[in-house]
């Protein structure tokens, strides 16, 4: 199998949908481009799970797992339940096997995932906005608006971070300028893990950037 990742086939995702569910743009064709860059260095680490959190239309972890294949279990969440049904739509389209969940993060879950993740993935609400533009009933505006410096989702995420990724995991994790790049080296360095960038790209006004976090081995 060659370390490709081919961009699924999204024909089955209408205008209609793209009303509710983020419509693949430059941020996700850069992360699917990081993963490519990666493919070697995934399968070296032989994943068993992988998992995307804020899969939206599913692009990116349908790519991934059509070029990993199935010697890996696949596990998506969106806290968007449109988000969820077009990335299930996506899998099927694509004939990839993936497991869909409705919620916030890893919250209903987290406790049977303790040490298990090999490969997260997280394209986040990364758009500096005020806390207004958080719209819980904007399923859409959940897809973009990350409040303050753009960090309020992630860095929900970065304390359970230790907790839900294996002992070789490794974390990719996309993110803009404003976002504080030092900042977030800073806090992951906390959790014992480090980060570099692997790729980055000027889409339009966005500076944007794909970090690669793992743990420090003591």
């Amino acid at each position: 199998m060659m370390d490709k990742i081919e961009t699924p086939d999204l024909s089955h995702i209408s205008s209609s949908d793209y009303e509710n569910v983020y419509e693949p743009a430059e941020d996700s064709f850069l992360m699917l481009d990081a993963l490519e860059s990666e493919i070697p260095y995934i399968k070296a680490i032989k994943p068993t799970i992988c998992l995307e959190i804020g899969s939206g239309s599913g692009i990116v972890l349908t790519g991934l797992a059509k070029c990993l294949g199935s010697g890996c279990a696949y596990f998506s969440v969106d806290i968007n339940s449109h988000a969820a049904q077009v990335t299930r739509k996506t899998a099927s389209r694509n004939c990839v096997s993936l497991e869909v969940v409705n919620c916030d993060l890893v919250g209903p879950f987290l406790s049977r995932i303790q040490n298990e993740i090999d490969v997260l993935v997280f394209n986040p609400p990364y758009v500096p906005t005020d806390e207004s533009e958080i719209d819980p009933k904007s399923p859409i505006a959940l897809s973009w608006a990350g409040g303050l410096r753009g960090r309020k989702v992630m860095d929900r995420l970065f304390p359970l971070i230790p907790q839900i990724m294996s002992p070789n995991g490794t974390f990719y994790l996309l993110i803009v300028k404003e976002n504080d790049e030092d900042d977030i080296f800073k806090v992951m360095k906390s959790y014992k893990w480090h980060g570099s960038v692997i790729m980055e790209r000027k889409a339009g006004r966005e500076y944007l950037k794909v970090l690669k976090f793992k743990h420090v081995q003591m």
